[in-house]
């Protein structure tokens, strides 16, 4: 089987799935769909490079929070995002390309007296909805939507499959609210055609506690992307988040707009390494053979720490105080109540698994890893249907160790294994890079920018991350 295409031929790919979803006056808020480059191919020295895994990981990304219509691939660093034109954003509360801010606090004041209770207006064509994730039909809908039209690489090997389960945890955590989960329906027949979805989040911004929405799964039907959804769904969401007195937002996106608050990049372990290549996923080193490469990326069958256990319901309340104690030393990072940590982190089957390391003797609870499962369809293989990833999550130890996080990370590989994942993905957010070198992820060579709406602060280092959004 020929190798994966390239990072560049991801980005084009990318760049043309995202053309049509809006028009030239939209460019801006394109760029976040038509890019590709959240992240790209293993390092060189890897002996198996997951270029093709690196691709999806990228085109995951960019779809977070914008799909546009801007000709040609969008920038993928600040250089060459100085010198693009951003029309849509430049209207928006955001720091201008070229701004490097040092103080803290909103762009823009209003009042919700301010903010209009009457919808942005639709094309006659087009109706506004409220998707009621509690009914099955219309969780189908959304599913049916992303799986159809959010993401797929150019060769159209694969596909991302977000489960109506996965939807129902990513889109209905404590506080969540209806008319956050925006639907676009044909008037004619009203099938679900757009979606853009908010979900209430607690953020802290260095020392400022501020109440956000994270913006997610904007997606806009494949033959509709010439009527200039993309910017009316941007805009009606916040119009209905401001309705609740809530001014600002948290969204990533795999390109450059104006302008990232911090910039994080993937790492990606195989697990099932004859199977990555076999599907084209990834492709197998010059210099190493098949039977190397599988004992390079071979885990123990057990996991290794003495008191490593699945999460129960009755460990919440230690495991909320750990990771709140955890995420308070970084810069960026979510604020979680006790029902918070219940909804992300209980496991779900086939959505979410919890690990916690319970110290021997006691009822103390010193560890917890934590993974999410997104796979994705593999189209026209005559052997592998689906490709099974896991996402690292939240990870916390209370022993900080270089040795301890090894062990704690390489028994989350472990389970990811036994749950027949075929790789492992992770962003150098939190301290996760005192393990990913050692377990043997390989680097991606692209970046995951984080944004915040309505709010300056000083550039976040890579290692002051202390949020993942799914």
């Amino acid at each position: 089987m020929s190798a994966p295409k390239s990072s560049e031929a991801a980005a084009a790919a990318a760049a043309n799935a995202a053309n049509a979803a809006s028009s030239a006056s939209a460019k801006a808020d394109s760029a976040t769909a038509a890019s590709s480059s959240s992240s790209s191919s293993s390092s060189s020295s890897s002996p198996s490079s997951l270029l093709s895994q690196a691709d999806l990981l990228k085109l995951m990304a960019t779809l977070r929070v914008g799909s546009g219509g801007s000709q040609g691939t969008a920038p993928k660093d600040v250089q060459s995002a100085a010198v693009k034109e951003y029309k849509f954003w430049s209207t928006q509360p955001v720091p201008k390309i070229d701004e490097n801010p040092t103080e803290h606090g909103p762009i823009e004041k209003k009042r919700v007296e301010d903010i209009s209770k009457n919808p942005y207006p639709l094309p006659s064509s087009f109706e506004w909805d409220s998707i009621d994730m509690t009914d099955d039909k219309q969780v189908q809908e959304v599913y049916t939507l992303l799986y159809e039209n959010y993401v797929e690489d150019d060769d159209n090997m694969f596909r991302f499959d977000y489960s109506p389960d996965f939807l129902r945890w990513a889109l209905m955590p404590p506080g969540f609210k209806r008319e956050w989960h925006v639907g676009v329906r044909s008037a004619s027949n009203k099938k679900l055609v757009a979606f853009i979805s908010g979900i209430p989040q607690m953020m802290r911004a260095y020392k400022d506690k501020v109440q956000m929405v994270e913006i997610n799964y904007l997606c806009v039907h494949k033959k509709l992307r010439s009527k200039r959804l993309a910017p009316v769904l941007i805009k009606e969401i916040t119009r209905r988040v401001n309705l609740h007195d809530i001014w600002q937002a948290v969204y990533t996106a795999g390109v450059v707009l104006p302008k990232p608050v911090a910039q994080n990049r993937y790492y990606h372990r195989s697990l099932n390494p004859k199977k990555l290549i076999d599907i084209g996923f990834s492709r197998l080193h010059r210099n190493m053979t098949m039977a190397r490469t599988i004992k390079l990326y071979k885990v123990a069958e057990q996991p290794q720490l003495e008191g490593f256990r699945s999460l129960r319901d009755s460990d919440i309340p230690q495991v909320t105080t750990l990771l709140n104690r955890y995420l308070d030393q970084f810069q960026l990072a979510p604020v979680f109540s006790e029902e918070e940590v219940r909804h992300w982190i209980t496991p779900r089957k086939g959505v979410i698994d919890a690990y916690v390391v319970q110290q021997p003797g006691t009822n103390k609870l010193t560890d917890l890893c934590s993974f999410y499962h997104l796979p994705s369809t593999v189209i026209g293989h005559p052997q592998h249907s689906t490709l099974r990833a896991a996402y690292s999550f939240y990870n916390v130890t209370a022993n900080p160790t270089a040795e301890r996080w090894h062990d704690l990370m390489g028994d989350a590989l472990i389970m990811a294994k036994q749950l027949d994942m075929d790789v492992f993905n992770a962003l150098n957010v939190m301290e996760n890079e005192q393990f990913l070198k050692h377990l043997k992820f390989g680097e991606g060579d692209g970046h995951l920018q984080y944004y915040l709406y309505n709010w300056k602060c000083p550039q976040v280092p890579t290692n002051q991350v202390g949020l993942v959004l799914l």
